[in-house]
């Protein structure tokens, strides 16, 4: 567990989040956990030093040879960690579904207890008040974003993460729907990215947003016998969900971490989606071909073939969802100028377009 482009290592910030109603106690109480954990000797393994990573939903505090998740008392649309009860059930979600592509690494959950005296600690007795994630701390020079910007990934590694992936996409479980059902899914998920892109407060070119929705939502209509094609295949399965280099460690067995436990439907997908979008973002690290390498290997791994256009057009969704989660980071996160991450949509809807044209031949 390491951070990801998402994940910026920063001074601890224990402000109560937004988006969650809270009493000047329970903020408080919020803090003493914080203070807690930045402490080496709050853990179990010795270490050196703590360090603190803070994400949208949750902080990670690093040691020397573990990695402990705790996750924010936040409340979205698509979330809910708002009581200690729903945090409880998140991390134990985490653990079980990450093990399926990281067994070593997530070793389960810890409680964070309130003893008789009113100190805390990580385990023991005393009265449960949290609950986090404990991993094992994956090599930083081994992750694949890492290897990407050094230019280092080689042809074998990427086989070997195809063939553990492919074994993967063949035993999970496949979802129950019907062909029309999952071309709607796939319709209003477009529908949705691309109307947070019309919004005006992002300021983007109206003409960029109607021209993808003319290719995306063109492609799925014309297109309609390939995504029916894999439904009947049994192609659509619960995968991970959210597959980026940032969470790809390329050892001599490849783990894979940080599924999208909190919403199943966003792991119901098509692993021709989910490969294509980790070429996507290899692309985006200036590396293509290390893309072309994993779903070459993918190809040869398993007896899957999706067509080259169904895997642009996937693409092309992706990169538009990548834009959209780019600005909104705007409205609440305050880690990086806001030049940043329109910086950061422009490039993406830039590959959108890329491969929705090349989706279309």
């Amino acid at each position: 567990m390491i951070e990801s482009t998402d994940i910026q290592p920063k001074a601890m910030n224990t402000s109560h989040p937004q988006h969650v109603s809270a009493r000047p106690d329970e903020i408080a109480s919020l803090e003493a956990k914080l203070a807690l954990l930045g402490q080496p000797d709050a853990y179990p393994e010795a270490t050196a030093r703590v360090d603190a990573l803070e994400t949208h939903m949750s902080w990670v505090f690093l040691t020397d040879t573990h990695a402990y998740k705790l996750k924010k008392p936040v409340r979205y649309p698509y979330l809910d960690f708002s009581t200690l009860e729903a945090r409880r059930l998140d991390c134990e979600r985490e653990a079980r579904l990450n093990r399926r592509l990281a067994p070593e690494v997530y070793l389960g959950t810890v409680p964070l207890v309130l003893d008789a005296a009113g100190c805390l600690h990580l385990g023991g007795e005393g009265e449960t008040v949290d609950w986090l994630v404990r991993m094992r701390r994956l090599p930083a020079d081994r992750m694949l974003d890492h290897l990407l910007r050094r230019e280092t990934v080689t042809q074998p590694e990427i086989t070997r993460l195809a063939r553990r992936l492919a074994r993967f996409y063949a035993t999970a479980a496949v979802e129950s729907i019907t062909p029309e059902a999952y071309r709607q899914s796939l319709a209003a998920w477009l529908g949705d990215n691309l109307r947070e892109l019309a919004s005006s407060e992002f300021g983007l070119d109206p003409d960029v947003g109607a021209a993808l929705a003319h290719s995306q939502l063109g492609f799925l209509q014309n297109h309609a016998n390939l995504f029916d094609a894999r439904v009947r295949q049994g192609r659509i399965v619960e995968g991970h969900g959210d597959l980026r280099p940032e969470h790809v460690c390329l050892l001599p067995e490849p783990a894979v971490i940080d599924c999208l436990e909190f919403n199943r439907a966003y792991r119901i997908l098509d692993p021709a989606d989910e490969l294509g979008y980790l070429a996507l973002e290899c692309e985006r690290l200036h590396a293509p071909q290390v893309g072309r390498w994993l779903l070459e290997a993918y190809r040869e791994a398993s007896s899957d073939a999706p067509p080259d256009a169904l895997i642009h057009f996937y693409q092309s969704c992706r990169a538009v969802l990548r834009a959209k989660l780019a600005l909104w980071h705007l409205r609440d996160d305050g880690r990086h100028p806001p030049g940043h991450w329109v910086a950061t949509a422009r490039d993406y809807l830039e590959l959108a377009q890329q491969h929705a044209e090349q989706a279309a031949g």
